[in-house]
């Protein structure tokens, strides 16, 4: 039973991640051509994506969401607003630490290191602060029915008026915080706990959405504050040496370090989820035997599969992120970067495990109402634009806040004209986007161009290349939005058509 089911998911994730591998192979073919042993690299790494995300989203199905909906229902039906608060922010800072695309993007930026104490892991810690701190208000959302889009509109305000006070080439690096938090770790755990916790509650679907909403906006302004109290001016990027690979041993040996070094890291990241685990599940007994031994089947599949997903991601596509946006910004002036962006948004998102969760959680939350083919293209259509909005900005240098206010505006003022449970929907999509795979190649991709564009001065890599995960983070919001509201009206005129018939027959039966 379960090898079909690994297989059904593995050929899921074939269809998502091979359009975007065909894509980069067309354009080392073409306009940007790939080394022999960057390419070489690049398709073992399409190898271990697939394999990687068939085998994860396996063990979430099998382990965090059943995990995430056992917690969020006994926190519930405790009935104690301090433990549920409690246990809120522990979750929150476990599931965040534990987040692989939140490592990558403060490995991104090393010089934070020399500007702040603990370096990078002071970030991680601050960012892991802030997603425990709005969960616990995501959580308390649903307890008190309050509704998300005043929450939203008052924290995104939050968020912009400190950016006045901070630097503006920290702007981009806290707005891409808040879209990498929220990535194939944390999603599964967040979602499922919400399903939970709003299970009980029998107008409770719409609310079971938005958690991840808010777990994003938390890092943005936790890291704001961050800025502002260190004082943190200056930050530039450090361009290290790609990775050259001559022969085939060499691709070996560099998969090879990069399996034992994700294994330690996914190993570490889900250790603590296990401990917790095991922690409830001795207080409440709540999951019978059977189910703990798929349980732990489960744990075991998301381990191999993250670490085979992040290996191929890093290994695999890192370098050629930076080699092709190299070779696009230096010809036609960089404008091929625009429409080639824009493809690669459209299939890049596809390829994103977190966005899976996603889709199956609406759909079946929904009961097929809100189909996960619909979710998917109106996220695919969101991160098209996003990325071309991305790639324009470092041919242009435009401020990033001229693109983030406007967005945000309209997509917060879509709140008011959206059902409900598709506004929570669109954040949480915001969230999912922004994934292992835009940390890992799309930012290395915009950082080799920028360098390309500029001579390799760092200081415009800060402002102009970072601010792409924000801008992945943002579109899906307006995106599903639309989609949103189109239901509304469609579904809408299906009853009126419905009442219409049905006055028709009562009339023709008096007759």
């Amino acid at each position: 039973m379960k090898s079909k089911a690994l297989r059904d998911k593995i050929v899921e994730s074939l269809t998502s991640v091979l359009p975007i591998a065909l894509i980069i192979m067309i354009l080392s073919a073409t306009v940007a051509p790939l080394d022999a042993g960057t390419f070489m690299l690049f398709i073992a790494g399409v190898v271990f994506l697939i394999v990687g995300m068939g085998m994860f989203t396996l063990g979430a199905d099998l382990s965090m969401l059943v995990i995430g909906e056992n917690i969020g229902t006994a926190m519930t039906k405790s009935r104690k607003v301090w433990l549920i608060a409690l246990l809120s922010f522990v979750i929150g800072i476990i599931v965040t630490i534990a987040e692989p695309d939140l490592q990558i993007l403060a490995s991104q930026v090393p010089s934070l290191a020399q500007e702040t104490p603990l370096g990078n892991y002071l970030l991680i810690l601050t960012v892991a602060v802030g997603v425990g701190l709005f969960l616990v208000i995501a959580m308390l959302r649903i307890v008190f029915h309050i509704r998300l889009s005043w929450l939203l509109i008052f924290f995104y305000l939050a968020a912009f008026v400190l950016s006045y006070f901070v630097s503006p080439e920290f702007w981009a690096v806290s707005f891409d915080a808040g879209g990498v938090t929220t990535g194939p770790m944390a999603v599964p755990f967040i979602i499922s706990l919400g399903v939970g916790v709003s299970s009980i509650r029998k107008d409770g679907e719409s609310d079971s959405f938005g958690l991840v909403a808010l777990s994003s906006v938390g890092p943005i302004i936790a890291v704001l504050i961050l800025a502002i109290i260190f004082k943190i001016e200056n930050v530039t990027y450090t361009v290290s040496a790609p990775v050259v690979v001559q022969t085939t041993q060499n691709a070996l040996y560099e998969y090879l370090r990069g399996f034992s070094k994700y294994c330690g890291e996914v190993g570490i990241a889900i250790a603590p989820i296990i401990v917790f685990f095991l922690l409830f599940q001795l207080i409440t007994r709540s999951i019978h035997r059977r189910r703990l031994v798929r349980i732990f089947v489960g744990f075991l599949y998301t381990f191999i599969g993250l670490v085979l997903f992040l290996t191929g991601a890093n290994v695999g596509f890192m370098p050629v992120g930076m080699e092709i946006g190299k070779t696009l910004a230096s010809k036609l002036g960089g404008w091929l970067l625009i429409p080639v962006g824009m493809i690669i948004g459209y299939f890049v998102v596809a390829a994103e495990p977190a966005v899976h969760v996603l889709n199956r959680q609406v759909e079946r939350l929904s009961a097929g109402a809100i189909r996960a083919s619909a979710m998917k293209k109106g996220l695919c259509i969101g991160v098209c634009i996003s990325l071309g909005l991305a790639m324009l900005r470092i041919l242009t240098g435009i401020n990033i806040m001229w693109i983030l206010i406007p967005g945000y505006a309209v997509a917060l003022l879509l709140t008011f004209f959206t059902p409900q449970m598709f506004t929570g929907i669109a954040f949480d999509s915001g969230g999912v986007a922004s994934g292992a795979l835009v940390s890992s190649f799309v930012l290395p991709m915009a950082i080799g161009a920028c360098a390309a564009l500029h001579g390799g001065d760092t200081a415009f890599i800060m402002t102009d290349a970072f601010g792409c995960v924000a801008f992945v983070a943002l579109t899906p919001l307006i995106s599903i939005q639309v989609l949103g509201i189109s239901y509304k009206l469609k579904t809408k005129k299906i009853k009126q058509t419905f009442l219409a018939v049905n006055d028709r027959i009562v009339m023709y039966e008096v007759d």
